[in-house]
C-alpha cells in the first residue's frame, strides 16, 4: 500500500509516516505481552512516588497500585485465566459467531450479499455500510463481530479493497457509536451517571434517556456524509486496487438461493413474533420486573448476544435446509466447529488482550489519568465554547486509556456535570459533549476492546496487516469526526436548538 512519499499529498505521507511506525512494532499479540510487562514496571514506579488522586464521585483516595509486590505478583499467577475467560469481548464474539458461522457456511450470507449488493448502486454502498454500522449499536457491540466483516466482504464483492470496506464500517460501529436514530442501550446508561452528578447540586433534577435524542439523529447523518468522503477521497486512494488472493464473487442469484433466501425470511419473521411476544407486553418475560424494557438491567438488554446469534442461526437453518446445504445435524455441528476453528487467531489474541487490560486495571493507572486530565481542565477556568471544545478533546484524550464510556463517564461527570451546572449549561448538554469525544478516538486506541479482533478479520485480506495499518487508517476518521461533530454542537448551541426531549443546552 505504501508508495514513494515523494508523489503523495502531505497527508497520505503523514499516514505513511504512522503506518511504517506502527508496523515496526510486533505481532499485536507480542505487543500485548510487552505492554502487559511495561504496566507491570510502570506501575511499581509511580507507587514510589504515592502518587494519588480523590475520585469525584466517591471521595475515595486512588493510589497507583505496585503490581511487582508480593500480593500483586500473586495475583497475576492466580487470576490469569479468569483476566483470559472475563475478557468482555472474548465471549460476545464466540457467541455470536456461532450464529453467524452457520449463516455463512450454510450459504445465506452469501446469497443475501448477492442479492443487495447486485441491485444496489455502487455509489450508495460507502454510505449504507457506515450507516448501518451507526444503526449497530442498538444492538450493543455485535456490529464489531458482524458488520465490521460484512463490509469487507461487500467491497471485495464490489471489486475494490475489502479493507476499505472493513475500515468504513469500524468508523461507522466505532467512531460513530454514540449517534443513531433510535435510543440505544448507552443512552440510560449515561443519563443514570449524568442524573447522579447533577443531584450533587440540585437533589430533584432527573435525566431521562432521551435528553440527546435530537442531536444524535442529526449526529447519524452527519457522520454518515463525513465516513462516505473520508473513505472515497483518502482512505479508499492510499489502499488502491486489491492485489491479494482472497476474493469475494457475487455470480447472479439462482432460484434456489431464492427459495431459501424465501424460507429464511419466513423463519426470520417468526422469529421475530416469538421476540415481540417476550418484550412487547409489559409483563413480558424479556423485560424487568419493574417493566422495563431497555433501562435498570433488563433480560432483553442482557441477552442481546444470544438474541443476535438466534436472529443469524435460525434463518441460516432455514436456508440451508432449503438448499440442501444443510441436510442433517452433522452439518451443523461441522459449521459450528469449522467456525470456531477461525476463531484461533482472535482466541490467542483475547488471552493476550485480557491480561494487559486486566493490569492497567489493576494498577488504577488509567483511572488516576483521567480523575488528573478532569482536574486539569477544570483549573484552565475557561468559559464558553472553548471550554466545552476543551472538554471535547480531554474526553476523546482520556478514551485512548480507558475504553469503557460509562467507566469514563462515572469518573468524568462528578467533575464537570457540577462545574458546567454553575457556569449556566445544563447536564444534558455536557452529556452530549462528553459523547463526541467518547466516540471519535474509539477506533484509534489499541485499547479498545475489540480493537484485536478488527486486526483479526483485517487478516484474512492481508496476512502481514500491523496495528500501525490500522491506526494510520482510521486517524482521517477520528480527526474529521471530532472537528465535524464539534462544529455540529457549536451550531447547536449558537442557536440555543433543543438537543432531546427533555433536554436543553442551558440550564
Amino acid at each position: 500500500m505504501l508508495t514513494n512519499d515523494k508523489d503523495l499529498r502531505l497527508t497520505d505521507r503523514l499516514l505513511n509516516r504512522i503506518e511504517r511506525t506502527g508496523n515496526k512494532l510486533p505481532h499485536p499479540v507480542i505487543l500485548f505481552f510487552i505492554f502487559s510487562v511495561c504496566v507491570l514496571f510502570l506501575s511499581w514506579f509511580v507507587s514510589l512516588f504515592e502518587v494519588a488522586v480523590n475520585h469525584p464521585g466517591t471521595g475515595e483516595t486512588i493510589r497507583a497500585v505496585n503490581l511487582l509486590s508480593k500480593s500483586g505478583i500473586r495475583r497475576i499467577f492466580t487470576e490469569a485465566v479468569g483476566n483470559f475467560t472475563g475478557f468482555a469481548p472474548l465471549g460476545v464474539v464466540l457467541v455470536a459467531m456461532l450464529g453467524v458461522g452457520v449463516a455463512e457456511k450454510s450459504g445465506l450470507i452469501s446469497a443475501v450479499l448477492k442479492k443487495t449488493v447486485l441491485s444496489a448502486p455502487d455509489r450508495y454502498i460507502t454510505a449504507v455500510v457506515i450507516f448501518a454500522g451507526i444503526m449497530s449499536n442498538i444492538a450493543s457491540d455485535a456490529g464489531y463481530v458482524v458488520l465490521v466483516p460484512l463490509g469487507a466482504v461487500i467491497f471485495a464483492a464490489k471489486g475494490r479493497h475489502p479493507l476499505v470496506g472493513l475500515a468504513a464500517a469500524f468508523a461507522g460501529v466505532s467512531g460513530g457509536f454514540s449517534a443513531n436514530l433510535l435510543i440505544s442501550t448507552v443512552d440510560p446508561l449515561l443519563a443514570g451517571l449524568s442524573q447522579e452528578a447533577a443531584q450533587l447540586i440540585d437533589p430533584a433534577y432527573t435525566i431521562p434517556p432521551t435528553v440527546n435524542y435530537y442531536f444524535m439523529v442529526a449526529s447519524t447523518f452527519l457522520v454518515t456524509i463525513i465516513g462516505t468522503w473520508v473513505t472515497e477521497k483518502i482512505v479508499a486512494p492510499r489502499f488502491g486496487e486489491y492485489e491479494g488472493d482472497h476474493e469475494e464473487t457475487l455470480e447472479e442469484i439462482t432460484s434456489e438461493e431464492n427459495n431459501g433466501i424465501k424460507s429464511a425470511l419466513i423463519w426470520l419473521g417468526l422469529l421475530l413474533a416469538v421476540i415481540l411476544f417476550l418484550t412487547v407486553p409489559q409483563n413480558g418475560i424479556l423485560r424487568n420486573d419493574q417493566g422495563n424494557l431497555i433501562m435498570g438491567g433488563s433480560p432483553f438488554v442482557g441477552g442481546i448476544v444470544p438474541l443476535i446469534t438466534l436472529f443469524f442461526f435460525v434463518p441460516g437453518l432455514a436456508y440451508g435446509k432449503k438448499t440442501g446445504s444443510i441436510e442433517n445435524s452433522n452439518d451443523i455441528a461441522k459449521f459450528l466447529n469449522e467456525t470456531m476453528a477461525g476463531m484461533g487467531g482472535y482466541i490467542t489474541l483475547a488471552f493476550a488482550a485480557g491480561q494487559f487490560v486486566a493490569y492497567f486495571k489493576w494498577s488504577k493507572l488509567g483511572t488516576i489519568l483521567a480523575i488528573g486530565g478532569a482536574e486539569f481542565l477544570q483549573s484552565i477556568n475557561f468559559t464558553g465554547l472553548p471550554l466545552i471544545i476543551s472538554f471535547i478533546i480531554v474526553a476523546g484524550f482520556i478514551n485512548l486509556f480507558i475504553g469503557s464510556a460509562s467507566a469514563k463517564w462515572a469518573i468524568m461527570a462528578p467533575v464537570f456535570v457540577p462545574m458546567l451546572m454553575q457556569l449556566g449549561y445544563s447536564p444534558e448538554f455536557t452529556q452530549m459533549a462528553y459523547r463526541i469525544g467518547d466516540s471519535t478516538t474509539n477506533i484509534i486506541t489499541p485499547l479498545m476492546s475489540y480493537f484485536a479482533i478488527i486486526i483479526a478479520f483485517a487478516k484474512k485480506y492481508d496476512d502481514d496487516i500491523g496495528i500501525g495499518t490500522l491506526i494510520s487508517t482510521m486517524v482521517p476518521y477520528s480527526i474529521a469526526f471530532m472537528i465535524g461533530w464539534t462544529l455540529l454542537l457549536i451550531v447547536w448551541f449558537i442557536f440555543n436548538l433543543p438537543i432531546g426531549p427533555g433536554g436543553t443546552i442551558f440550564y
